[in-house]
């Protein structure tokens, strides 16, 4: 039985003191015996990270412990090995780059749409006021050419800070429709979802990204696997790894 717990979570936060925090959060890691990656920014925190159960769990509720993360939810996933090679903390201007420092998710986040009610959009055809439901996958084109889900739009960037420039080109094509904007684990749709409803389109993002769509309701519309950013390459939509070759 798969022994390493891996999780990712993010959260847009205020955080003014990420200079502190940094050296803060590293030791509890490291005594906890946890790899993987945190990303702190003034905008929020981001992380990867992967080790025994109690330990993931305990830095994670410790986390919590500060009213600024309290609202931190995590997504989980098994693997046989460690898929991180060390620990890394690191402080950078956004936890996501877009290039648009206007964009504030913390100030106000644009509405969701749950996976169950996703699924039943796409099993029915429509949303629930009968409009065509449009599926924006906001990765890089690397990452789509893993899995995504059938019939999504793919603007093919290269990097998220393309993004808004392929909204420009493109938000003519999305009129009218209810637009899904999709990623990972939900920190690029977030932001995408507020650029475009400030471009003029009707856009919801997708809870939980790829991965709580995965845990909720499976691979039902989904085509192939889903890229994640460590050694375990792809997950299947049964939040498994798409090889058990890991280094540890």
């Amino acid at each position: 039985m798969a022994s390493v717990l891996n999780i990712s979570a993010y959260l847009f936060t205020r955080i003014d003191d990420r200079e502190a925090l940094r050296p803060v959060l590293r030791a509890g890691a490291e005594s906890a015996g946890l790899k993987g990656t945190i990303l702190l920014a003034e905008e929020g925190i981001n992380l990867f990270l992967a080790g025994g159960p109690d330990a993931v769990r305990g830095f994670v509720d410790d986390l919590r412990a500060d009213p600024r993360f309290a609202a931190l939810t995590t997504k989980e996933s098994w693997s046989d090995a460690q898929p991180f090679r060390r620990l890394l903390v690191k402080l950078k201007r956004e936890i996501i780059r877009m290039d648009h420092p206007a964009i504030r998710p913390e100030a106000g986040r644009a509405p969701a749409v749950t996976p169950d009610t996703l699924r039943r959009w796409l099993d029915e055809g429509h949303d629930d006021t009968g409009r065509e439901v449009v599926l924006l996958d906001t990765r890089n084109a690397f990452e789509v050419d893993y899995g995504t889900f059938a019939g999504a739009v793919d603007w093919r960037i290269e990097r998220f800070t393309e993004f808004p420039g392929a909204v420009a080109a493109h938000r003519g094509d999305l009129a009218g429709k209810t637009v899904v904007s999709f990623c990972t684990g939900g920190i690029r749709c977030e932001k995408a979802a507020i650029h475009l409803r400030e471009n003029g389109v009707d856009a919801l993002q997708l809870e939980g990204g790829i991965l709580g769509y995965f845990e909720n309701v499976g691979g039902a519309h989904w085509n192939g696997e889903c890229f994640v950013f460590d050694e375990r390459e792809a997950l299947t939509p049964d939040l498994r790894p798409r090889t058990t070759a890991m280094a540890s």
